[in-house]
């Protein structure tokens, strides 16, 4: 069973949006987590352990995770979607970027 983990800053719309739509997904487990402290699940090593894959929405969260977790991410696949903060929870536009975006990575049935 593939892993996948998704981040943004807060996991309140973005990464949280993604763990919604592809948690259902044959084959993989989906979480999500933010790098901010006031995050509503903050990513720890745990996180980066556990996961096959890592999506991130933008490249400064791809900076922050390797400058925390750089051990963890060893042999670890970084994924970055580049998809800004400018969508809602479940914004049906977030959902679009993120099927076609992760689409090209993983098989989405």
């Amino acid at each position: 069973m593939n892993k996948l983990l998704f981040i943004c800053s807060r996991n309140q719309w973005r990464s949280l949006t993604a763990e919604k739509i592809f948690e259902h997904l044959e084959g993989y487990q989906v979480r999500s987590a933010g790098t901010e402290e006031n995050a509503r699940i903050k990513v720890t090593a745990g996180h980066i352990g556990w996961a096959d894959i890592i999506f991130v929405m933008e490249k400064k969260h791809k900076r922050k995770i390797q400058s925390k977790f750089n051990e963890e991410l060893i042999g670890k696949t970084i994924i970055c979607l580049n998809i800004s903060d400018d969508y809602r929870f479940m914004d049906e536009e977030l959902i679009g970027l993120l099927e076609s975006s992760v689409s090209e990575y993983i098989e989405i049935t």
